[in-house]
């Protein structure tokens, strides 16, 4: 019996490759399926199911590609929905063979209305582990707000209601040793706090998630809806995809992966409208750049910040990276719906810098600076666009709040002619806020290097007191 987590650290998301005697299943693929398939082949195994724990929000699942390379059964919980595909609609406690194991679905509405989890039997017939999904993280459990986004008639206190019994009804009288292994971990959406670890026995949860302690419906629904923040606007669209269906990811990088010289880029620039997406290290990006480009880095939450600063899934977008890393951006943006990606910046940025074309930067400062700034002029305006929990957590006393997860409505803060320090946690937020408002002509930001950390280490600013935050959203 093979049980491996596949984690995807910028989308904090597990997927599963579980085989026994020749056969495999996959739960919450993502888009890229080959490596699953590879996976199976060199171990000789047939992939036979692929188990879908929920319709997900925040990423497209490759549940359809790999059933169409495979011939695998796709599996879903209980639902009234219309799939765009093929599948089981399994009902609650049906079983189902992996060649030595068996896995029984349980219904556990809440989180969404099909959520269900998977209890792994090994292949002397015990309970080995149970796959979560979004209905149970490491500390933590998932958001019920989401699927009032599909579905008009529920709201997020019937969600946790349902959730609070699924809970209580399906996963907390189960054995003490099963091991859970979650959907998501922290810095994922999905949930409000989750904890870093990505594994724990279900008996260690029921002692610590805050979610598993005695408690009525009424103070769980309180409980788990308090904190709760807007989700990102490309949710419910990606929820669409995973149940409509969508290209193959065959087709998304044959339509992205194609290299322009710096003439063809202007040209398709010009021509389509499309967002030109620079890719690059965020200090690299302030040095220089093509004029109004927007820098959401590859190394940061990328898909995640994509998501929430492009609306639209069906927008265009024109790639900057570094040489070598262009077919990783179009990939990553494929796992989370954008799909519209039509080429590449051939050669990078350098390739555009040596054409003699057009030049941007933006001046980033350290905290030094920024507090011999302050000394001489006796007031600097602070910017924080950290998300509110953070801010509120601890940050420069004077500083102004304006979190990028809401940039439309943080933006409208920020006088164009006033200059502004910006900061964020590190270094990679303030570059994709100042970035996006560069482009719309605000010209007076200027990035503080390093973030509060270095703020913070700088010694140079007054900080409020440590307040731990209840919620990371």
């Amino acid at each position: 019996m093979k049980i491996e987590q596949i984690y995807t650290g910028c989308l904090a998301q597990g997927a599963y490759y579980i085989e026994s005697d020749g056969e495999a299943a996959i739960i919450d693929p993502l888009r890229e399926v080959q490596p699953y398939i590879d996976q199976a082949a060199k171990n000789n195994a047939k992939i036979k199911y692929v188990f879908e724990t929920h319709f997900h929000a925040d990423f497209v699942s490759g549940h359809k590609d790999l059933a169409a390379k495979t011939g695998a059964d796709i599996v879903y919980g209980p639902t009234g929905m219309k799939l765009g595909f093929d599948a089981i609609i399994a009902e609650d406690g049906q079983e189902f063979q992996v060649g030595k194991l068996k896995i029984k679905l349980i219904h556990t509405p809440g989180h969404t209305m099909e959520s269900s989890c998977y209890l792994l039997f090994n292949e002397d017939g015990k309970e080995e582990a149970i796959f979560t999904g979004d209905t149970l993280f490491i500390g933590d459990v998932g958001r019920p707000d989401l699927a009032q986004k599909v579905i008009a008639d529920l709201t997020q206190d019937k969600l946790a209601g349902h959730l609070y019994e699924s809970l209580r009804n399906k996963i907390m009288p189960l054995s003490d040793e099963l091991i859970v292994y979650p959907a998501h971990g922290a810095g994922s959406a999905c949930g409000k706090n989750m904890s870093k670890e990505t594994s724990d026995t279900l008996g260690n949860q029921k002692k610590t998630n805050y979610a598993l302690q005695e408690m009525t419906k009424e103070e769980f629904i309180k409980e788990v809806t308090t904190g709760l923040t807007p989700p990102p606007a490309y949710f419910p669209q990606n929820v669409m995809m995973n149940i409509e269906g969508y290209d193959s990811i065959d087709e998304v990088l044959e339509r992205g992966v194609r290299p322009l010289s710096p003439a063809a880029f202007e040209a398709a620039a010009n021509e389509t409208g499309a967002v030109l997406l620079d890719t690059r290290d965020a200090q690299k990006f302030a040095k220089g750049f093509i004029p109004n480009s927007i820098n959401i880095g590859i190394e940061g939450s990328f898909a995640v910040w994509v998501g929430a600063m492009i609306p639209d899934l069906k927008q265009e977008i024109l790639v900057i990276a570094d040489e070598g890393k262009e077919e990783e951006v179009i990939t990553r943006l494929a796992r989370v719906g954008y799909d519209y990606a039509i080429g590449f910046l051939e050669g990078g940025f350098e390739s555009w810098k040596k054409d003699g074309r057009e030049v941007d930067t933006i001046t980033s400062l350290t905290p030094e600076e920024v507090a011999a700034i302050n000394a001489k002029e006796g007031h600097v305006n602070i910017l924080d666009v950290r998300k509110n929990s953070e801010y509120m957590s601890e940050h420069v006393v004077d500083a102004e709040n304006a979190p990028l997860d809401y940039i439309n409505e943080s933006m409208l803060q920020v006088n164009k002619d006033k200059t502004y320090y910006v900061h964020c946690a590190g270094g990679y937020r303030s570059m994709v806020f100042i970035s996006i408002l560069k482009a719309r002509g605000f010209e007076k930001l200027i990035d503080i290097k390093g973030g509060f950390k270095a703020i913070k280490e700088s010694e140079k600013f007054k900080v409020s007191e440590y307040v731990c935050p209840s919620t990371l959203l």
